[in-house]
């Protein structure tokens, strides 16, 4: 047998019989041919003749860059089994005799056969009232049809269990199935809508499966040319709770008035970046709720705007005053400058230990990295030399043992002593962190009652981005949110 034959397997009419109770009767004799039976999915479905193959060339790419690709699709042209054809039909509004007024033809795809698709094409049988005064005309309805698409309910089924994976994407999707792509978005997006929408018409969010106890609210970009989007969380399980256009006050009170007060009455703290505009939202309609700045947001201020700015200016000073060595010497210290203790201790034990930062590739040329030390001792030299930067640790060293404290009164007096000391060096940097804390510090300082923060959501924010390049890009935004509230709940499916 020539196995790159692309002819179907069954090319001769099958003498095969109907028992009364419906069970199919095949001949032994055709059995031992090897050729397989298997259900249709659509028993309304009868079979003219032998399926014709099809052959086309598709492009995959654009009109530029042409990808072709040949196809080859089984056509299986029929009627439907018509139980009550010979027998006589009246018309249901005047009740005289209907006659038969021809056929329609409609194809539809269906299950694929390997890397070749399929389409059944069905002749629909239609009537006509016999009154001439009467306009009634009849069409019989495919019941193996499914609604809004021209695929059969086997071929929406297995889409939907592809689709259920979540490890392909859309165009893959339809690469295997056939349709496309954007027939198979479609498809996803009715489920998602029968899951997460009130009587799954997509008209409204349905409100939380549970109560949250501790929630995060963020933004992220949603496209280019700044636009964003307001994302809020359930801390305790990583659920999105809400979804919407915009980073201001306005996504929060849309959130708030969806899951009602009785919801919110349950939560007791939240958690976000230095957004100032959530919190107000928050305090405005819910005040008996806690609010949490989020640690990490306050460390990169610090690392950003203080070590960063004060290495850069000190710098520019040192070589002014005409000390260019000194000033070298600062170049590349940003990271020592940011580690903390524990952090530069391991660096120098790994490189005692002769530990490998990254492995040599004989293929690429790449020559293998071990790990540097001498960390601790470049750090004590900076901080040494300068005052600003000895500041800079003990700041810094201030903040983690302040962090670790579980009494809000005395993580309020850690972070009160910080801000002494950023005002006593008079360094406009210092100064603004001191302002920043002072403006921040009940949230601050609430980490210790709650220990809380937006760590997991900016896990999701990866997750996001993650979703977003699997499809290039959505514009359609009401999919891709639901898509990601679906992201957010799933489980691996394997």
């Amino acid at each position: 047998m020539n196995y790159t034959d692309k002819t179907p397997l069954t090319q001769v009419a099958l003498p095969i019989s109907t028992e009364t109770n419906g069970d199919i009767i095949i001949p032994a004799d055709i059995v031992e041919q090897g050729i397989l039976f298997i259900p249709s999915g659509m028993p309304s479905f009868l079979q003219h003749g032998e399926a014709k193959l099809i052959h086309k060339e598709f492009n995959y790419g654009t009109k530029d860059k042409p990808r072709q690709r040949d196809i080859y699709i089984h056509k299986y042209h029929g009627e439907l089994i018509d139980p009550d054809k010979g027998s006589p039909c009246y018309c249901p509004e005047c009740s005289r005799q209907l006659a038969d007024n021809g056929t329609v033809t409609c194809t539809l795809a269906h299950l694929p056969q390997g890397d070749n698709y399929t389409q059944i094409e069905v002749d629909r049988r239609r009537v006509r009232c016999t009154n001439s005064n009467c306009k009634y005309n009849y069409t019989y309805f495919v019941d193996f049809k499914a609604d809004g698409h021209m695929i059969t309910q086997s071929l929406l089924n297995y889409t939907e269990n592809l689709l259920s994976y979540n490890t392909f994407t859309l165009k893959e999707i339809a690469h295997i199935t056939g349709l496309n792509k954007n027939t198979v978005k479609d498809i996803h997006k009715v489920m998602l809508q029968e899951k997460y929408t009130v009587d799954g018409k997509g008209k409204e969010l349905i409100k939380p499966e549970e109560y949250a106890k501790y929630i995060a609210i963020d933004e992220f970009k949603l496209h280019d040319g700044n636009k964003y989007a307001t994302i809020i969380i359930n801390l305790e399980n990583g659920h999105i709770l809400h979804l919407a256009h915009g980073k201001k006050k306005e996504a929060v009170y849309e959130f708030i008035d969806r899951v009602g007060d009785e919801w919110m009455s349950h939560v007791v703290a939240a958690a976000s970046d230095m957004n100032s505009d959530f919190e107000e939202a928050i305090k405005d309609r819910c005040p008996h709720i806690d609010w949490c700045w989020d640690r990490f947001h306050l460390i990169k201020n610090f690392n950003e705007k203080v070590i960063s700015a004060v290495r850069k200016d000190e710098q520019k000073r040192l070589i002014a005053e005409g000390h260019p060595e000194a000033a070298a010497a600062l170049k590349g210290s940003k990271y020592i400058l940011i580690e903390n203790s524990e952090t530069r201790t391991q660096k120098d034990q790994d490189a005692a230990d002769g530990k490998t930062v990254s492995k040599a590739s004989e293929l690429f040329n790449k020559p293998e990295l071990k790990q540097k030390g001498g960390h601790n001792e470049r750090y004590e030299k900076l901080i040494s030399e300068n005052k600003l930067l000895s500041t800079i640790d003990i700041v810094k060293e201030a903040l983690i043992d302040a962090y670790k404290e579980t009494s809000v009164r005395r993580m309020g007096m850690k972070i009160k002593d910080i801000i002494e000391i950023c005002k006593a060096t008079e360094n406009e940097h210092f100064l603004w962190f001191a302002r920043l804390l002072e403006s921040h510090f009940e949230g601050i300082v609430n980490h210790a009652k709650y220990h809380i923060s937006t760590g997991k959501l900016e896990g999701i924010n990866c997750m996001i981005k993650t979703e977003r390049r699997k499809g290039y890009g959505y514009p359609d935004d009401e999919y891709f949110f639901l898509r990601l509230m679906d992201a957010s709940r799933r489980k691996q499916v394997y």
